[in-house]
């Protein structure tokens, strides 16, 4: 089994590590990573500048290959480049940090997961959904153990073409885990989200934060299942049409 793996973290993120060391038991794994943290960078891809491919030794003693471009980048480069279209999997993550309901637009996470299934193959994104520890210090082996166990799963059961996974799992201990739950996606809206501020020559600046807006409970969806404390796996479509708007503007006799 030949598997790309990439993240939007960045090539020294732990999350990445501890997932490779994980699917190292299943096969061939090809990290091939951003050369630096690359989130919230969606389906990006870099037309207008050359991109380059650096063959690392990591600290640990992994090896892997950093991009200078975008996840989605990695997952193209890694693919037609370094594995010569001879690959049996796609695996984006282990992210620090949800991809819940409405993030799946932002993320550079998931992002990956959708090119893999854009270039035909089984493809999944994992997260570890926390909101203010350090990256270095969570602990990733539950969800680096579920990675393995998906990976089996999606090789003996594969999904129809054009879908992938989404899967976020709760950053507690494994003794505190409730289950896995299959899910829709929900809801997640940011708030307060731009944050004006004053440099020391009083010109302007912007950050983009924002925090989460309570939403009404949505039992079945990812983001309840994480607030019980249970692996949320949800099954996504590259399809996003809205087909029960399409009677609806059918009918405004459009011409």
């Amino acid at each position: 089994m030949r598997i790309l793996l990439t993240n939007d973290d960045g090539i020294h993120a732990p999350g990445i590590h501890a997932v490779k060391a994980a699917l190292e038991e299943l096969g061939e794994v090809w990290m091939v990573a951003p050369e630096r943290p690359r989130s919230a960078a969606g389906h990006a891809i870099t037309l207008h500048k050359p991109l380059r491919i650096t063959p690392v030794t990591l600290p640990n003693g992994m090896k892997g290959h950093a991009t200078s471009g975008t996840p989605t980048d990695c997952v193209t480069l890694g693919y037609h480049i370094l594995m010569e279209e001879r690959c049996d999997l796609v695996v984006s993550g282990i992210n620090s940090g949800a991809n819940l309901g409405w993030d799946l637009t932002y993320s550079g996470t998931v992002a990956a997961a959708i090119e893999g299934a854009i270039l035909r193959l089984p493809a999944f994104a994992i997260s570890l959904v926390t909101e203010n520890a350090a990256a270095s210090t969570l602990d990733y082996a539950p969800a680096a153990k579920f990675a393995a166990q998906i990976t089996r799963r999606l090789l003996a059961d594969p999904l129809p073409p054009q879908t992938f996974l989404n899967i976020n799992v709760p950053a507690v201990p494994e003794s505190e885990l409730r289950g896995v739950t299959i899910t829709h996606q929900g809801r997640r809206e940011y708030v307060d989200r731009v944050v004006a501020r004053e440099d020391p020559s009083g010109r302007p600046y912007y950050w983009q934060a924002g925090s989460i807006r309570e939403d009404t409970p949505d039992p079945g969806s990812d983001v309840h299942a994480i607030l019980e404390n249970r692996i949320s796996v949800t099954p996504v479509h590259l399809d996003m049409t809205a087909y029960p708007l399409l009677d609806q503007l059918r009918d405004w006799d459009l011409h």
